[in-house]
Formats: C-alpha cells, sequence, structure tokens
C-alpha cells in the first residue's frame, strides 16, 4: 500500500506535527506501507526517496515556518497521489486543501490528522482581534474541513470530544503518535551534566518543548519559587526554542531565579535529547493546550517520573498514575510537590519503574499497526465522505484510555500552528 502525506511543515523545521509525520514513516514501513511525502523546501534540504519538496517562503513575522505555492503545491500533490492509494493530510492550510482536491479528482480516500486545537491558540497569535472571534472562526473552519474529508485521525479523547462539540460529523479515530522507545532509555546523564557544567548531585526538573506562549512555562517559573523552599538547589533545565524565549528569561529575572533556571535551546533529537533527559531527575509540564503531549511520552521511555497538569490531550497518557503525577492546576501545588519529590527522593523510587512500564504501552510500532489498519480498511470502502465509516473501521483504543471513534484536521494561521 501507498499513502501520500501532504504537509506544510516537516523537518529541519522541528515541532510534533514533524516528530509525528517522521515517526509514522519510519514505522510504516514495518506494515508494507510506504510513505511518500510532498513538504516544503526551507533552503537546500539533500534529496531523499519520497519526499517531495515545494518551493516555499518565509513566513512574515515567523522564521522557522514556509508558505508554499498554492499551485506549485496543488501541482506536486497531484502529481505525487497519481499512484497511491490515500491521501493523508497533516496540516489545514494550503496542503489541506491541495490534498482534498488531488484525492477526490483521482477518487481516492482523503484522511487528516487534527493536530493542534486551534481554538486555544489563536488569539496569542492576533492579539489584536477579538478574541470570541477568532475562537468562533477557528471552530467553523475546523468543521467545515473535518466534515469535508473521509476520516480524521486525533491524537487525544478531549480532542475527539471537542471536535465532537464543533459539529463534526465525519468520523473520529483516536490515534496517537507512538514513540522509539529504545532511543530514549539509553541517553548519558553523566555526560550530560558534565557538558553543561552540572552538578553530578544537583536535583534537576526538565521542561522539553517548544518556548511559546501556550505551553505556559511562566506557570512553571511560579511554581519554582514555592519547590526550593524545600529543595533550594533545584534547577530547571528549559530545553526548546521558540517566540516566547526572551519575554520568559525577562520574567526568570524578574522573579530572581537566575541561578535556578538554564535555557539550553534546541536539542538534537537523536544525539542531544535522549541524554538530556537521562540527565534529569524529574519532567514537569504545565501547558493546558496539548493535543497528545510527546515530550510526557519521552520522559517516561527515558524513566523519568512527570509532573504535568491533567488537561486536553495529555489527560490520555497522565490517566491511572504510571509513573505520573498531576497536581492541581496551581503554581503553589503543583510546585510544592516536585520539590517534595526532589527533596526526598528516597520516597518516590517507586515512580522510575513506573514511567518505564505507563511508556511501554505507547510504542511507535504498536501505533503504526494500528494506523496501517485504518489506512486498510478506508482503502477498502473506497472515498466515500458522504457515508459512516465507523462500522468499517471499528474502534481505536488509547493506552489505558477509554474507547474512542473516528474522524481529521483543521485551522488556524501558520505561525500559531505550533505542537
Amino acid at each position: 500500500m501507498r499513502v501520500l502525506m501532504v504537509s506544510d511543515v516537516y523537518f529541519p523545521r522541528v515541532n510534533g506535527v514533524s516528530t509525528s509525520i517522521e515517526t509514522f514513516r519510519r514505522t510504516l514501513a514495518e506494515q508494507d506501507v510506504e510513505v511518500r511525502l510532498v513538504v516544503p523546501r526551507y533552503g537546500d534540504e539533500p534529496e531523499e526517496a519520497g519526499i517531495i519538496r515545494v518551493a516555499g517562503r518565509p513566513v512574515p513575522g515567523d522564521r522557522e515556518d514556509r508558505l508554499v505555492g498554492w499551485r506549485a503545491m496543488h501541482r506536486a500533490v497531484l502529481e505525487a497521489a497519481r499512484d497511491c492509494d490515500i491521501v493523508h493530510i497533516q496540516t489545514p492550510f494550503i496542503a489541506h486543501y491541495a490534498g482534498l482536491k488531488a484525492a477526490r479528482r483521482l477518487g481516492l480516500p482523503v484522511i487528516a490528522t487534527y493536530h493542534t486545537l486551534f481554538e486555544e491558540y489563536v488569539a496569542h497569535y492576533a492579539p489584536f482581534l477579538p478574541a470570541v472571534w477568532l475562537r468562533r472562526q477557528a471552530r467553523a473552519l475546523s468543521r467545515r474541513q473535518c466534515n469535508a474529508l473521509d476520516a480524521v485521525v486525533v491524537p487525544s479523547s478531549a480532542m475527539r470530544q471537542r471536535l465532537e462539540q464543533y459539529g463534526v460529523s465525519t468520523p473520529l479515530h483516536v490515534l496517537p503518535t507512538g514513540i522509539p522507545l529504545a532511543q530514549f532509555a539509553g541517553g548519558d546523564g553523566v555526560a550530560f551534566r558534565q557538558r553543561h557544567n552540572i552538578s553530578p548531585t544537583r536535583p534537576v526538573a526538565l521542561f522539553v518543548g517548544r518556548v511559546a506562549h501556550e505551553k505556559n512555562i511562566g506557570f512553571l517559573f511560579e511554581a519554582l519559587i514555592h519547590a526550593r523552599r524545600q529543595q533550594p538547589d533545584i534547577l530547571l533545565i528549559v530545553a526548546g526554542e521558540g517566540p516566547a524565549s526572551g519575554e520568559l528569561k525577562r520574567q526568570v529575572a524578574a522573579l530572581g531565579l537566575g541561578d535556578a533556571v538554564r535555557f539550553l535551546g534546541y536539542m538534537d533529537r537523536q544525539r542531544d535529547l535522549p541524554d538530556c533527559y537521562a540527565a534529569a531527575n524529574l519532567f514537569v509540564f504545565a501547558s493546558r493546550t496539548e493535543t497528545q503531549g510527546l515530550v510526557l511520552l519521552e520522559a517516561l521511555a527515558a524513566g523519568l517520573p512527570v509532573v504535568a497538569l491533567s488537561a486536553m490531550g495529555t489527560t490520555d497518557i497522565l490517566a491511572g498514575g504510571r509513573g505520573c503525577l498531576t497536581p492541581p492546576d496551581d503554581p503553589q501545588a503543583f510546585g510544592e510537590l516536585f520539590g517534595r519529590i526532589l527533596a526526598r527522593p528516597y520516597a518516590w523510587t517507586h515512580l522510575p519503574s513506573e514511567a518505564l512500564a505507563g511508556a511501554s504501552a505507547w510504542s511507535d510500532s504498536a501505533m503504526a499497526a494500528r494506523l496501517a489498519k485504518l489506512y486498510g480498511n478506508l482503502r477498502q470502502l473506497g472515498a466515500v465522505a458522504d457515508r459512516p465509516l465507523v462500522e468499517l473501521v471499528g474502534e481505536t483504543v488509547v493506552p489505558g484510555a477509554g474507547v474512542s471513534g473516528d474522524a481529521s484536521s483543521g485551522p488556524g494561521p501558520l505561525s500559531a500552528w505550533r505542537c
């Protein structure tokens, strides 16, 4: 089976969508599914088999993303789809319309993954417009785009529920992105601490992710004030890059936390990031808008206990413990909890083994097998956007969570589309 994935973002642009695409692209090969990609060109990327790059220009005010030409994207997608069995859209911008048009013209089933809950993001990137109006427009666009498809994949049960509230009638399938367990289990924490001049005995809390407002990183700084009352030597590492870094650094200085917070920037996923996880004692996360929370799974796969807010997509991962603790959405309560853990590690020795056990249910191979099954059912059914698929596709089960149903893709400005 050959599947065409179409996206407005991909590596070297680093975010959760790029990671999801590459994870499935690699592991679907084990299921006899060949993945072909049509994605933007960012610079001088080398030619790679199965990847078609479309020239684009930088998005105004955003040096990371690219805006591809409408006609060029449509031409590339149509040509690439001619000998494919399914079109799988990954983003709701030009790629969505190019993928949908090509699939309908060629009579192919078309599916999309709804990665990002734009309703919660758009106000950060268009503060000059009324937030209520922006949210209403985001919901309406999501509904229209999803209902034009044959099926939609969502990364969490909370996302499925939200799209159902929007009025999405296309079948919605809860199918998270899996993680390569072995990659994150073999980090060298000692070497990482040596490279970054961190004492071997200093308690380290870690955040990994895009340094953006919607990640709620400022909450972690406020919580750190309370955590240090129990363990004054805590170091909070922020690993990642993004548009909020300047403002967050100013917040750290204003709170007097300059010696307690270290911004380390982007980490190479293959080389640096596993070592970064291994160097930490605890993973902390306060985003309220995640559609899945891949970094939580990466931390668990490294045997790193997690303290996080249970909200939206993280709820599926955090349910039932398994190395995870979920304090109230309050900086004092959050900070006191992770401060206790780092101050008295001997009382929490069970958490690392629970974390490893919790991560095992979310392997990339297991999730790829589920997606391959969905592809097979869709190919058998054909392109039928006007009739329900649930009785043929069946139910998709999220590890440790409940049962889910069916569906697809979303809205929003490209610069807001960050995971």
